[in-house]
This record gives structure tokens, C-alpha cells and sequence, in this order.
């Protein structure tokens, strides 16, 4: 016969005393019999905690004194029922329970809706629980809260619900620098809107680069936000038409604001200064702001780098037919004088306003197709024809002004493909728009050139570090 023989725990390993092990079993009956009475979610909270493997068991003074006690023999336990006092002992502190309920309500209290195509503000409610009743409600006492109704797809809209289910406020980020609220308050049951603008820090930056294909290719690599760019194009389109005159070479150098939250780049600003060198000859531009209030930008010399119109009324098209009183008509197969310049260009494309001025056409026009005529005090006149459709707002009689959108290419009337035909006429004669000398705005007056100077000062010191930077380059 073999005596199968026990081996005892080798020396350094945890070995329990027998009255420890005793009130760990009496602990365990005591708390099954207890979830067989008591279901509840609290019981549950407290058997996670009481789990011996469990780190985040916490006990009292009183019940670390308890076990001591049970250690010494002191005290002993009826470990069949259990009595009053040793169960209280055995319980962990209610702190801990309530912070686990409130954890898991705070978690159900939240939903998270990402717009999708085709959803609406509507559905979007009946999906979460919330019934059309409750939204009319909000859009009656809250009416800027039909801002909610301009959904954007990959929009977060958050939802947060009372207890009961009730809506208690919905939040929603609208850009980086921007969110709504709607927020319920229970005391007279009604909805109220609100927007919060988030603070930023300006920064400014430094960005500059050279022309090798196209101005959009190099303001990128250059790091140039692309509003930075089409800024850039506005401020030097009265001298340079970036649709013609671009060469391979050519360079540039902007001071730009940069706002940041918390270190993260959220957003440019305005360009405070910039220079930039086309076929040889160098343009500079400073933002300045008078003692009224005007913002415009100026030369280093204070006179102004605007124009009563501007060279390009499309944004980075090309030239598909120049002015050519002797041209032949595309579509005619005639010899009929091309009085403007044909601006190729993808169909919607943006049309700008020259100049300032009055709206004395905006309709169709024969083989002009959809056209619009501005008159420009009694001397100019701009013509932009073959439109897709026009701008909204703009129609005979509309006051307009330089830059501002009128209009959208197409290939209305007698064209061959997408593209605008502009015309420039001066005293009811046309002029070739490429080459008439424009005439300028006013410059700085006298009394404010010294206060301008000290202001410039600064950014044409950091604009010289484009000469730098690009002769560097160049050398690479």
C-alpha cells in the first residue's frame, strides 16, 4: 500500500493562517446568501469589489482592525448566518459603490450621432429616442437653433439625456473654433441656444517659395494654407495676372497670422505682409489699418497696391483667346473682331467683379448667352459673358462690389466649351483688359506715413528672409 504523500509549500512562498482562510469562506457564504435576497445592482458593485484578486478593494480603519483581530483569535465568527456587526465590518465603504453607479449612468446619459448622407435633423432624433414634438418644441422657443439644421456629413452631434430619458442638452462642433449648445432647463421646461466662440493665441508665420509649375504647388510645398494663396493672388492680381503672366522662377515671401488652441494650428489669419518677384521685378504689399478703421494693403512707400479693377475676374484659369480685332470667329467660321479675353475655366467656376460698380445687366444676351454688365461711374464698363448661371442677389439694379462673386462660368450662347468672356470698355470703347494702365487707389496720406513706416518695419524685416531662404535653395 503507497502513501501518496502531500508536499508543503516550499520556503518564500504565501502560506494563510487557518482563521484568515475561515473567515474568507464564512465572507463568501454570507455574501451568496445575500445576492439570492438582495438582486441589486449595489450588491453587484459590491461583489466586484469584495473579489480577493481585486486591487481596488478599500477597507476602513475599523475593519483592517477587524481582520488583526481575526488573526489573534480575538474575535470569532458564527460563520453559518453571520451577525449584524461583522457583516457592516465586511462591507465596502459606500464611497466606492456610488462612484461605480454614477460611472455607469454618466456613460448611458451620452449618445454620439456622425452625420451621415442623407440624414436630417429629424431623423437624427427619432433615431436617439427623441420624437419631432420635442424638436419643434426646441425650434419655437430657440429659433437660432435651426443652425442645427445645416448638417455637414462626418458632423458629431452630442447628445446628453436626463435620467428619465428627457433631453438635457445637445452639442455640436461646427468648426475648430466654434460650437452650438441647446440646453434644456427642467425648473420652467424650456430650450435655449447658445454659441461658444473657443480662445485662441495668434502666432505669426513665415512662408516662402519659388514658381515651378504653379502658384497652387508652390504655396503648398511652401506650407501656405490655400485661403493664404487665393489672398496672395487677390492682393497682386491689379499687377500680375496669375492666369498669363506666371514664369517658372518667379518667387514669393508672406508674414501671415496663425491661431492655435493649446498648441494645435486651427486656423490663418490675415496676410500681414508679402512680397513677390514676377519676370524680374519685385511687388511688395503691407496690411495697414487707418485711423478710421479702413484696412487695405500699400507698398513700402506707403502708396497703394490696389487698382480701381482687378487684371483677372476667374481665380487660376488660363487664356484660351486673347483681344484680336481680326480673329476668327469658333463658331461663325467668320472674321469677327474679339473684343475681350476668353478665360478657359471648369463649368461653376467663380466670376468676380473687376471693380466696383452697378449692375445694368443680368440676363441672356443673344450669342453672349447668360451675361452681365457692370457700369462703373460714367467712364468704365466690364463685360462677363456665356455664365452658367449668376450669383445670388445679383441682378439689374444690384450695387457690386471688386471681388465679390457675380456669377459662374459656363457655355451659355455661341461657345465651343466652358469658359468667361470678359470685356473691358473705356468710354464706351473697348480696350484690350491685359494691357490698359488701370488707375490706382489713393495712398497713404501724409499725416499717417510715419505711423504706417514704424508698423511695416517689423514685416518687411521678416519678409527679407525670403531672399535668404530662396537664394539658399538655389544653391541646393
Amino acid at each position: 500500500m503507497t502513501t501518496e504523500h502531500i508536499p508543503t509549500a516550499p520556503t518564500g512562498e504565501l502560506s494563510y493562517p487557518k482563521n484568515r482562510l475561515l473567515a474568507a469562506s464564512g465572507i463568501t457564504a454570507l455574501l451568496c446568501f445575500t445576492l439570492m435576497v438582495y438582486p441589486s445592482r449595489q450588491v453587484e458593485a459590491k461583489k466586484t469589489f469584495l473579489d480577493v484578486s481585486s486591487e481596488e478593494v478599500s477597507y476602513t480603519d475599523e475593519q483592517a482592525d477587524f481582520f488583526d483581530d481575526l488573526d489573534s483569535g480575538i474575535i470569532n465568527v458564527d460563520y453559518s448566518l453571520g451577525d449584524e456587526s461583522t457583516d457592516k465590518l465586511l462591507q465596502p465603504t459606500a464611497e466606492i459603490v456610488e462612484t461605480a453607479e454614477t460611472t455607469e449612468a454618466e456613460q448611458d446619459a451620452q449618445q454620439t450621432v456622425v452625420v451621415k448622407s442623407g440624414d436630417t435633423l429629424s431623423s437624427i432624433f427619432s433615431n436617439v429616442g427623441l420624437s419631432n414634438t420635442v424638436l419643434m418644441g426646441i425650434l419655437e422657443q430657440a429659433p437660432k437653433a435651426k443652425r442645427f439644421t445645416n448638417l455637414k456629413i462626418n458632423q458629431k452631434l452630442i447628445f446628453t439625456f436626463n435620467i428619465d430619458g428627457t433631453l438635457k442638452e445637445l452639442t455640436s462642433d461646427i468648426s475648430p473654433l466654434k460650437s452650438i449648445h441647446i440646453a434644456h432647463t427642467e425648473e420652467n421646461n424650456t430650450y435655449s441656444f447658445s454659441e461658444q466662440i473657443k480662445q485662441t493665441s495668434t502666432e505669426q508665420q513665415f512662408a516662402s517659395g519659388t514658381i515651378t509649375q504653379t502658384l497652387l504647388g508652390a504655396t503648398k510645398e511652401a506650407g501656405l494654407p490655400y485661403k493664404l494663396t487665393l489672398d496672395l493672388a487677390n492682393i497682386f492680381g491689379y499687377d500680375i495676372d496669375f492666369a498669363q503672366d506666371l514664369r517658372k522662377g518667379d518667387s514669393f515671401g508672406v508674414v501671415y497670422e496663425q491661431k492655435k488652441i493649446d498648441d494645435k494650428v486651427v486656423s490663418s489669419g490675415n496676410i500681414l505682409a508679402a512680397k513677390f518677384t514676377n519676370k524680374g521685378k519685385t511687388y511688395t504689399a503691407v496690411r495697414y489699418t487707418n485711423k478710421q478703421g479702413y484696412t487695405s494693403y500699400y507698398d513700402a512707400n506707403g502708396g497703394s497696391t490696389l487698382k480701381a479693377f482687378i487684371r483677372t475676374p476667374v481665380d487660376f484659369s488660363r487664356i484660351s483667346s486673347k483681344f484680336n480685332l481680326g480673329r476668327k470667329h469658333p463658331v461663325l467660321n467668320t472674321i469677327r473682331a474679339h473684343k475681350g479675353v476668353d478665360y478657359a475655366a471648369p463649368t461653376g467656376t467663380p466670376v468676380k467683379a473687376t471693380g466696383d460698380g452697378k449692375v445694368i445687366v443680368a440676363g441672356a444676351r443673344g450669342g453672349y448667352g447668360n451675361t452681365v454688365i457692370i457700369q462703373h461711374g460714367n467712364k468704365y464698363r466690364t463685360v462677363y459673358a456665356h455664365l452658367r448661371g449668376f450669383a445670388k442677389g445679383v441682378r439689374s439694379g444690384t450695387q457690386v462690389k471688386q471681388g465679390q462673386i457675380i456669377a459662374y462660368v459656363g457655355t451659355t450662347g455661341l461657345s465651343t466649351g466652358p469658359h468667361l468672356h470678359y470685356e473691358f470698355q473705356v468710354n464706351g470703347v473697348h480696350v484690350d483688359p491685359l494691357s490698359h494702365t488701370l488707375p490706382a487707389a489713393d495712398p497713404i496720406p501724409k499725416n499717417e506715413l510715419a505711423r504706417f513706416k514704424q508698423q511695416a518695419a517689423p514685416h518687411l524685416a521678416m519678409l527679407e528672409q525670403s531672399n535668404t531662404q530662396i537664394a539658399m535653395a538655389d544653391k541646393e
